[in-house]
């Protein structure tokens, strides 16, 4: 089944609530590393995200809360799931994420588009998270690649735009560069917060997929990068971050060092992440903002 443009962009999710506790919040912490830095000399700062006095949620969190799940492997969908890949991630914070509490998420399908036959589709969905009174907490992006699932235009359908691509990170030595360890169980605690897909997990799944081994999510990889801008220009504190965003270009073993190059221009920031050990960029085009 093709893909139906105008079924997609009506596609109804449901309205989720998402309830979390101080548990979840550190045990997420503990998902993208941030337990290491709090067992070092100088991890004052981030004990703020794995112990119970004075907690913060890591504002990558978001990204995880009230998720629609895998709504494209429903065959009206006409999506080709095994094929699909997390191309871009963005986060906008309206407020400071709760270390605890509920929240609603409410989804919708931004944009349908058509890259070619040869090339495939994008889609785009939005996720608001709420708090119980409603207040706006943060607008999640998430860019789906379908590569299977190019060419519907050529049928007659319509297409969206496609939005502005990510700005390239500039061609200078970082002004800021936070190298932090994955462990070689990363995979296996972080899927304890989000995606337990069993690629992240059954080493005969990972190489099915084409993989020597399990990999680390991307979302996880994505709140290394999160905790890097938190503790290199944030100074621990979680308020200050208002947005994050990246495209994923290449996977993350677990057990790799995750290597954050950041560009500062006053509240805006520019990064790129790579894998050390293999000096693989795995995070490009990446922007942030943050609060003075």
């Amino acid at each position: 089944m093709a893909i139906d443009y105008h079924k997609l962009k009506n596609w109804n999710f449901p309205v989720l609530q998402h309830s979390y506790g101080e548990d979840d919040s550190m045990l997420y912490a503990l998902g993208i590393g941030v337990g290491a830095a709090a067992a070092s000399h100088d991890g004052e700062g981030a004990l703020r995200f794995v112990y119970e006095k004075n907690l913060q949620a890591m504002p990558s969190m978001a990204v995880i809360l009230a998720h629609p799940g895998l709504w494209m492997g429903a065959p009206e969908a006409g999506v080709d799931l095994l094929k699909v890949v997390h191309g871009e991630q963005r986060l906008r914070l309206h407020r400071p994420l709760p270390s605890a509490g509920t929240v609603t998420g409410v989804s919708r399908v931004k944009s349908v588009i058509d890259k070619g036959r040869d090339k495939g589709a994008l889609l785009i969905v939005e996720r608001e998270l709420r708090d119980r009174s409603g207040e706006l907490l943060a607008t999640v992006e998430q860019t789906s690649f379908c590569r299977g699932d190019g060419g519907f235009a050529e049928q007659g359908q319509p297409s969206d735009e496609s939005p502005p691509a990510m700005p390239a990170v500039p061609q200078r030595e970082p002004d800021l560069v936070c190298e932090l360890p994955t462990r070689p169980e990363s995979a296996l605690v972080y899927r304890l917060s989000a995606d337990r897909n069993p690629l992240h997990a059954d080493p005969q799944t990972a190489r099915r997929a084409g993989f020597s081994s399990p990999i680390l999510h991307g979302l996880a990889t994505y709140g290394v990068a999160c905790h890097a801008l938190v503790r290199s220009c944030c100074g621990y504190d979680a308020s200050r971050l208002r947005a994050l965003a990246t495209r994923f270009s290449a996977p993350v073993y677990p057990g790799e060092t995750i290597r954050t190059e950041i560009w500062r221009d006053g509240a805006q920031l520019q990064f790129q992440s790579r894998a050390v050990e293999r000096n693989q960029v795995v995070l490009a085009n990446g922007t942030a903002e943050i609060a003075a």
